[in-house]
């Protein structure tokens, strides 16, 4: 299987998030990236895309914020990390806003997630390891994985969030129905929802989004990913959210992914996107579920049996010192 990873997505290493009322360090740290090229052997540079794969998804002041927010808040004379703490949850309107506070406000979805001069490389490059995992399979890999990190399935059209910035999953499918293929699905098994990427196609027919994740009902992102949402418009029935509780064993875990890929195959989706996060694992020091090593093989099998060309996503997972051996694990289920 190719691998593709750029060293510039390192770059971004904010030191602290706010999370659960503190400081803390940041979860999402550069390390992961090493970790997971450590066990899987390396990985090759992902070729330049450029910016037009990005912007067919993404918002172009969103991006233009990625760009210029950590500079507009030094600046404005501020220390550290850019980071937000006033959102417009009424009212919600394009608005000529200047100030950097209100811009952050404006395109981020929590307080976790802080910006930096390297943000907007690090995703960029992040994203073109997409392109580049999703090209391989259009031109006959049955599968590739990028090492997206940061990851993206939290981050919208235009805004931020989660950890994520430019939602690698969705430039992939997109860049896949761009490509020629009549409809592409993506399979979310990572410990949160991506209600990031559900947003982004919520009213499309044409991509099938289906999500194995902690009921939101006790879990991040809270908001988005219950059962009842399946969709608006041309996209009606074309969400899958299928939420699990936490303490979530393979058994269970696997019984709802063949819900997932079996309303995939009902979809007739020419080409596969997995969102994939190593974070439902056991030991997982933010999440709840209770995967161990030698379930990711099981499931990567079963998700391989679909017999579609697969490009797999990282996405979450923060236990560095097993996450190298389960993305591993993953992806020998695929050989």
């Amino acid at each position: 299987m190719r691998r593709y990873f750029s060293p510039a997505q390192a770059t971004h290493a904010p030191a602290q998030e706010l999370h659960n009322g503190a400081f803390t360090d940041y979860a999402e740290k550069p390390s992961r990236a090493q970790a997971i090229l450590d066990a899987i052997g390396g990985a090759e540079q992902p070729d330049d895309f450029g910016a037009a794969p990005i912007e067919a998804v993404h918002d172009a002041d969103y991006l233009a914020f990625l760009r210029d927010a950590a500079r507009l808040w030094e600046e404005a004379g501020r220390p550290g990390q850019a980071i937000p703490y006033a959102f417009p949850i009424v009212g919600r309107r394009p608005l000529a806003l200047s100030r950097v506070d209100a811009l952050l406000g404006r395109y981020s979805l929590d307080a976790t997630t802080p910006l930096t001069h390297q943000t907007w490389a690090a995703g960029y490059a992040s994203a073109q390891s997409a392109l580049a995992a999703t090209h391989a399979v259009l031109a006959g890999e049955r599968a590739a994985f990028a090492l997206c990190r940061p990851p993206g399935h939290h981050a919208g059209r235009d805004y931020c969030g989660g950890y994520c910035h430019i939602n690698v999953a969705a430039v992939a499918a997109q860049a896949a129905r761009d490509a020629g293929c009549a409809r592409v699905a993506i399979l979310d098994i990572d410990y949160h929802h991506g209600n990031g990427t559900q947003d982004i196609f919520w009213q499309r027919g044409d991509v099938f989004y289906a999500s194995l994740h902690a009921d939101p009902a006790t879990d991040y992102p809270f908001f988005w990913g219950h059962a009842d949402e399946v969709g608006e418009g041309e996209g009606r029935g074309a969400t899958l959210n299928l939420p699990l509780p936490q303490g979530t064993r393979i058994d269970a875990f696997r019984t709802e992914q063949e819900r997932a890929l079996a309303a995939i195959a009902r979809f007739g989706a020419d080409l596969l996107v997995v969102s994939f996060g190593a974070d439902t694992w056991e030991g997982d020091p933010i999440s709840r579920f209770k995967l161990t090593t030698d379930d990711y093989p099981v499931l990567a099998r079963d998700i391989a049996a679909l017999g579609l060309p697969t490009a797999i996503v990282m996405e979450g997972g923060y236990a560095i010192d097993a996450l190298g051996r389960n993305v591993a694990a993953f992806l020998s289920g695929f050989d």
